[in-house]
């Protein structure tokens, strides 16, 4: 039995040399390990988070409270005291070398009273004003305060009962202190309340019981009237 070989690269007949084999570098352990088996990873590090820092900004006072006054609380001194839209002060009497105190609404220019007041036990300053002063001010002012209105009411606004033959009328006139054109209006209701007629007339028209009664008896006809 014969052997042939291929010539060239073949290897000589004989024994075959076997084949060199790398070593295989070591694995780690862990690379070894089954998955469940490896060791858990450091925890990273934490990061703080802080909120921002915001800007101090400097504290304000109210306007109501940078004051010693407001709308509550008032001014209370010795020669001014406001409170409730009303403001006394005393002040110098013009007339003698004494004192007078002025009371006024806050939202008028012109005081409603003005009276003399007493000095103090020195005999030279004013009386200090209190609580009890002022309140008794403030009801005497509105008096007066009331009084003119109810006049300035009776002087604006007329009415009269006038009754004819066969009824009974109300005649109100209304003067309108226009700064332009003043004016009066001159109206006319019925028995029921029921507005008949009206008519412009100057503003010192004289409303009385027989001119009313002239002014209905006639249709409503008077000389007196407006015809502007």
């Amino acid at each position: 039995m014969s052997f042939e070989f291929a010539q060239g690269d073949a290897p000589p007949p004989g024994r075959i040399p076997r084949a060199t084999r790398k070593r295989s570098t070591a694995m780690p352990p862990y690379q070894t390990l089954a998955p469940h088996q490896l060791p858990l990873a450091p925890p990273s590090p934490r990061l703080e988070t802080r909120p921002p820092i915001k800007p101090r900004i400097p504290f304000t006072a109210p306007a109501s409270t940078q004051n010693s006054t407001d709308s509550a609380t008032g001014i209370r001194e010795a020669r001014l005291w406001s409170e409730n839209g009303w403001t006394a002060r005393v002040i110098k009497n013009e007339d003698d070398d004494g004192w007078a105190v002025e009371i006024r609404r806050d939202n008028k220019s012109e005081p409603l009273l003005l009276a003399p007041w007493n000095t103090d036990h020195d005999l030279r300053n004013p009386r200090p004003l209190d609580q009890s002063a002022f309140n008794g001010l403030v009801k005497t002012a509105s008096e007066i305060q009331q009084r003119h209105e109810q006049q300035i009411h009776a002087r604006l606004h007329k009415r009269l009962t006038v009754s004819t033959a066969d009824s009974q009328w109300e005649v109100t006139l209304e003067i309108v202190p226009d700064e332009y054109e003043a004016h009066a209006l001159l109206t006319a209701f019925d028995e029921h309340g029921e507005l008949i007629t009206q008519e412009r007339v100057a503003p010192d028209f004289k409303l009385t019981a027989a001119v009313a009664q002239t002014w209905i008896e006639s249709d409503f006809r008077h000389p007196g009237r407006d015809e502007s």
